[in-house]
């Protein structure tokens, strides 16, 4: 497998579960940034999960264009309600995955998580192989 992609799954992966704990486990954080850190993580990890996939691009802002519309997809996504749909949003693992209810603040945190994260992404794919 080529060294990019594993760094930025790699990566993925490390910021995931900072995701979960942030979510999780009870950490006594102002309110504004218990609720919008895990959607800047998430940001994050979108961007590197996209540019994990992509390659060696040599177009920089495709991996950053792809994940920004990918996060707002996904908060669209919670104006769409079906009986189905929404009693699994009711679980933790529907809140986790599909979240529960539309918010445009949630945009602007997954936006600042790619951007956060964009230098990672830029990091990881001019590395050079050892």
């Amino acid at each position: 497998m080529r060294r990019s992609f594993l760094l930025h799954i790699g990566a993925a992966l490390v910021v995931m579960i900072c995701g979960l704990i942030w979510r999780l486990i009870p950490m006594g954080l102002p309110g504004f940034v218990r609720n919008y850190g895990g959607g800047v993580l998430w940001g994050a990890m979108v961007l590197l999960v996209v540019g994990a996939f992509l390659g060696e691009s040599r177009r920089w802002w495709i991996a950053p264009l792809m994940a920004s519309s990918i996060a707002l997809a996904a908060e669209l996504f919670r104006l769409y309600h079906a009986p189905g749909l929404d009693a699994f949003r009711t679980t933790l693992a529907g809140a986790l995955l599909l979240g529960r209810v539309f918010n445009p603040w949630n945009v602007i945190a997954y936006w600042l998580g790619i951007a956060l994260a964009w230098p990672l992404h830029v990091w990881i794919r001019t590395a050079r192989e050892p």
